[in-house]
């Protein structure tokens, strides 16, 4: 997904996501397993390879939380967890080449990819917002993309989700992407350092990032994609965001596995539903909730404002991968051989709330989105 992860302690974070074995749960069909571990046979946790698009953003957080709340091994499956790091290999793409099983990504890469003939399909939808904000330098003059023309604009990298957001809000508005000029500026304190600087006069990022600038008063928030409100504003609708990606190849020969991880994220999404951002922040990794670039309490007050990014129950939201496809088709992708039905799946959602007993109250995209 990004390019760019603030990656702090990113070897920490690996570390971190490898759990003990335990006693494995039944999954969604009769193959089960993992490159890294070779299957389930004979009672062994299956282990599952996922790499989040900066571990420690805020929009990420699902991923490490369920495994700080041991809901992988609750659930019968070891998950090795690891992060980009910035000039790294993205998460999407180590898992489209098979460096990892699974990616924790924007759905919107499975259009990308099928666009290009390869089949990536998302299992479990995680929020319903990019999560993203277009902080702006005090002297911008930035308060809508139409202000755009003329302006450097900051992404986490050229060819990221935040680059193809900011290529679409700007055409809504009319500006041609000939007059503005997009700068990669990763998020932290890079992303923080270009607004310092004014090499950027925007940039496009997440908490703890927005939290950062605005506590340093160097910035305001001139675009909310942060809450599936907002993002409905902006973008036409929901705008599904992070999610777990895999190659469909894979999934079918990982069904129990796929169940597995995606039981534990629905389990994962209802304790979120439940919990403060302070019960959340103090489930996490320190590290991930105070240093450098933001404080514990920031990070908790940034995440009270945009908890509404996070779906309750891992279903993808009925209209969501129809905004993205017609996001996608705007900004030039050859869409014409995608079938958005073979984008995501509800299946292993669906699933995991019933062995959870709890209600799905997201509205679920059909196979036309």
């Amino acid at each position: 997904m990004y390019k760019s992860a603030i990656a702090i302690a990113a070897a920490g974070a690996l570390a971190l996501g490898v759990t003990a074995c335990g006693s494995s749960s039944s999954g969604a069909g009769s193959a089960s397993g993992s490159t890294s571990a070779g299957g389930s046979n004979g009672g062994s946790m299956p282990t599952v390879k996922l790499m989040v698009g900066g571990i420690d953003k805020q929009i990420y957080l699902p991923y490490q939380l369920a495994q700080s709340l041991g809901f992988y091994k609750k659930y019968g499956v070891k998950v090795e967890l690891s992060t980009e790091t910035n000039g790294g290999v993205g998460a999407e793409e180590a898992m489209a080449s098979g460096q990892v099983d699974m990616a924790g990504a924007w759905y919107i890469h499975t259009i990308d990819f099928q666009a290009k003939g390869k089949d990536v399909i998302d299992v479990v939808q995680l929020s319903g917002a990019p999560g993203e904000r277009e902080m702006c330098g005090n002297s911008s003059g930035v308060h809508s993309a139409a202000d755009f023309k003329g302006k450097t604009l900051g992404v986490t990298d050229l060819g990221s989700g935040t680059d193809e957001l900011t290529q679409f809000l700007a055409a809504q508005k009319g500006v041609k992407h000939s007059e503005y000029h997009t700068l990669a500026v990763g998020a932290g304190t890079t992303a923080i350092a270009a607004i310092q600087r004014k090499s950027a006069q925007c940039v496009m990022t997440t908490q703890p990032t927005v939290g950062a600038l605005e506590s340093k008063k160097l910035g305001y928030s001139a675009l909310d994609l942060a809450t599936t409100a907002g993002a409905t504003q902006a973008l036409g609708g929901a705008w599904p965001a992070a999610g777990v990606l895999a190659q469909s190849s894979w999934v079918k020969s990982h069904q129990a596995a796929t169940q597995d991880v995606v039981d534990a994220l629905v389990a994962t999404m209802h304790w979120i539903n439940t919990h403060s951002a302070a019960d959340i922040a103090n489930a996490l990794p320190a590290d991930f909730v105070s240093n450098a670039t933001i404080t514990k309490a920031q990070y908790i007050a940034g995440l009270t404002t945009d908890k509404g990014q996070f779906l309750p129950d891992g279903i993808m939201p009925a209209g969501g991968p129809k905004t993205v496809y017609a996001m996608e088709k705007q900004l030039g992708v050859d869409v014409a051989k995608v079938a958005l039905a073979g984008t995501f799946t509800n299946t292993y959602a669906t699933k995991a709330n019933k062995l959870e007993g709890t209600k799905v109250t997201t509205t679920p995209a059909g196979a036309t989105g």
